[in-house]
């Protein structure tokens, strides 16, 4: 029998009663949404029906949910912006709204809006189901747009399936993926940005900033349109394509999805779409999320479920979409969004601060998303630790694949910042990159995309800072210049190499991108000089960013290599914090570390299984911009110990330079 989270975890047995009845209350709403509609899928089909569809014989059909409205007319480019009657809907019940259009009454590429009367006023507004939102450059104003191209994007991969092994994530933007200081496009992203992904080894791909957002610098996290993809990108056929080409070079796409909480605005988005504040949002001191400036869904309504499940089916077939990164969990799980809070034992999980609608939200999306597409991804951007959050719904779980290891980066930015190179201790540096709930899959990554926003800084500026811009030149390097190419190896090769289920790497992290990113604002004159990756940089084989790329893609070619990487533990070998020396296994795979910035030592032993070892990665390889103080050629015997005999263990003794890893392999003979 298939144990549950209380079963691998007695600490969840006192709270029992709280896991459970969680998992009822979804089971028991999911039941009955399925009642009416057959299915999970069958209910998620909002998009099929609500919004502008071109119906089998020409016409058109438009439909909206809007139960406070006492009249909506359509207005556009058609009928010069203004309310006719042959443009009025008409109500139909548990208020819809529904209008017919003869074929040639709106065409392909005309915008539009609807004008929605309430009791007392009116207004020009989006629908909430646009599946095209387009901005005017000159007025900057945003409108639906008719889209019905005379050819429809053809996917030549219907049924991409990922390869097997760890998941190694590449976050990406698309607007700011190119050199130009521009908006760059989903064009340019296929033909520029996915073979550079795929040459550095990543097999999939996160895309921020999908769904339609009024302020380009809100990084795509104050969404409008649900189901509009970005427009300043390009069309959706451009995205279309652009996934396809991923699945041909066998790589997946999964996005961000905004579902824990919306734009304020009123004519782009959802808040106040007839009159009613409330029709998506909870009520009261909980409609408005005072630190991120939006509005909070009110997940307990069976209307909203619908908008944001049917948002889930409808990014999976209509676009190929292979899954979704969750942001904000922690903000959706707790009344207090998790401000405040300090997670220190579990009572903080079950003390009735939590919002069950929300709880049971993400279990049916999950649900949902996995009966759609078994094989689709979803992962948890989650804080606080909630038990159960990456574990399957029929094990009282909450149904996510992986859940992001936020503590990591986090860990990352302490260390640098406050303790000098000679008091890091490897045994907290490994404990902190495996706590982790052993039945849960986590996605480890050394920095996150904020650490890279305006005000802050990257893993590679911490260690280098201005250096960057006068010692990364070859030849022109300094201590500083050294120390940070040499530790911002480190970090990525020990956090990628303990995971338990993904790697993630932001775009141009890899090659140690300097600066911060700062999208166009008032502020900077609306520049787009730091809203973009500088290519160059790692093409130019003068400069030292090439070393930190090669690195990466040699370090994931190893993860790939070993295919079993995430059936096998990380098995501490030694640790001395003296020295500063770890050492750990997975499989036949040894992984050494020296992080002491002064000391090299000789003939350092580990006692390993009996057999030769060869070095397949080595930190200080000449090849990354190391010393090359170790002739990695040289092939590694166990020494005999007769105490060890009984174990087919030996001593395996290594030169250990300063301030380097390497990374050795059982080879059977």
């Amino acid at each position: 029998m298939v144990k549950n989270i209380i079963d691998r975890d007695p600490w969840l047995k006192p709270y029992e009663a709280a896991i459970v009845g969680r998992h009822n209350h979804a089971s028991s709403v999911k039941d009955s949404l399925c009642a009416v509609s057959g299915s999970l899928k069958e209910f998620a089909g909002g998009h099929l029906y609500f919004g502008l569809h071109r119906c089998d014989n020409g016409d058109w059909v438009f439909r909206e949910w809007a139960p406070n409205a006492t009249a909506i007319y359509l207005i556009g480019d058609f009928n010069g912006w203004q309310q006719s009657e042959d443009f009025r809907m008409h109500a139909l019940s548990n208020g819809v709204w529904e209008i017919t259009l003869p074929h040639d009454s709106l065409s392909h590429g005309q915008l539009y809006k609807m004008m929605v009367c309430w009791e007392g006023g009116k207004g020009e507004r989006i629908p909430a189901w646009a599946q095209r939102v387009v901005q005017d450059e000159q007025t900057k104003i945003f409108s639906a747009q008719v889209w019905a191209p005379e050819t429809e994007y053809k996917f030549r991969h219907t049924h991409f399936k990922r390869s097997a092994g760890p998941l190694l994530i590449y976050e990406c933007h698309i607007g700011m993926a190119q050199n130009a200081e521009k908006v760059g496009t989903y064009d340019e992203f296929r033909v520029n940005i996915l073979p550079r992904i795929k040459k550095a080894g990543y097999n999939c791909i996160q895309i921020m900033a999908i769904q339609e957002h009024p302020y380009y610098g809100s990084f795509g996290y104050h969404v409008s349109n649900f189901f509009a993809p970005s427009s300043r990108f390009g069309t959706p056929e451009e995205l279309k394509h652009l996934i396809d080409e991923a699945h041909s070079m066998g790589i997946a796409v999964i996005m961000d999805l905004v579902h824990s909480h919306a734009v304020k605005n009123e004519i782009e988005g959802l808040g106040n779409l007839a009159g009613d504040p409330n029709q998506y949002f909870y009520s009261g001191d909980r409609r408005v999320h005072n630190q991120w400036d939006s509005l909070c869904f009110d997940y307990g309504k069976t209307e909203v479920l619908h908008f944001l499940l049917s948002n889930c089916r409808y990014w999976l077939e209509e676009y190929k979409f292979d899954g979704f990164r969750f942001d904000g969990v922690t903000s959706m799980l707790y009344y207090s969004h998790g401000l405040g809070e300090d997670f220190l034992d579990y009572n903080a999980y079950f003390n009735g601060h939590q919002d069950d609608n929300a709880i049971c939200y993400l279990t049916l999306a999950n649900c949902l998303i996995h009966e759609v597409n078994p094989q689709a991804v979803t992962i948890a951007e989650e804080v606080s630790g909630m038990p159960g959050l990456a574990a399957k719904v029929e094990e009282y779980g909450y149904g996510f694949d992986y859940r992001m290891a936020m503590n990591i980066p986090d860990f990352w930015i302490k260390t640098i910042k406050e303790l000098k190179d000679e008091d890091w201790k490897p045994s907290s540096i490994l404990w902190e990159l495996t706590n982790r709930r052993k039945d849960e899959r986590t996605v480890s990554y050394l920095e996150s995309h904020d650490q890279a926003l305006v005000g802050d800084k990257t893993i590679i500026f911490r260690l280098v800072d201005a250096d960057m811009y006068w010692h990364f030149k070859k030849g022109d390097e300094n201590d500083v210049a050294n120390r940070g190419l040499a530790l911002h190896k480190m970090l990525r090769l020990i956090t990628s190499s303990t995971i338990n289920g993904a790697y993630l790497n932001f775009m141009g992290n890899e090659f140690g991108h300097p600066e911060w990113i700062d999208f166009p604002r008032e502020g900077n004159g609306w520049s787009h000089k730091y809203a973009r990756r500088q290519w160059d940089l790692v093409d130019n084989q003068d400069l030292l960013y090439h070393y930190l790329g090669d690195f990466d893609r040699d370090m994931l070619s190893i993860i790939k290599e070993n295919s079993r990487l995430l059936q096998t533990k990380v098995r501490e070998v030694w640790h001395n914090d003296g020295d500063q020396v770890l050492a750990y296994s997975r499989g036949k795979y040894l992984y050494v570390f020296n992080f002491n910035p002064t000391r090299s030592f000789d003939g350092y032993g580990f006692m390993m299984p009996e057999g030769k070892y060869k070095v397949v990665l080595n930190t200080d390889a000449r090849q990354y911009g190391g010393f090359g103080l170790c002739d990695d050629t040289v092939e590694h015997f166990t020494n005999y110990d007769s105490q060890l005999i009984r174990q087919h263990k030996g001593w395996l003794k290594l030169y250990l330079p300063a301030r380097s890893a390497q990374v050795l392999k059982l080879v059977e003979e």
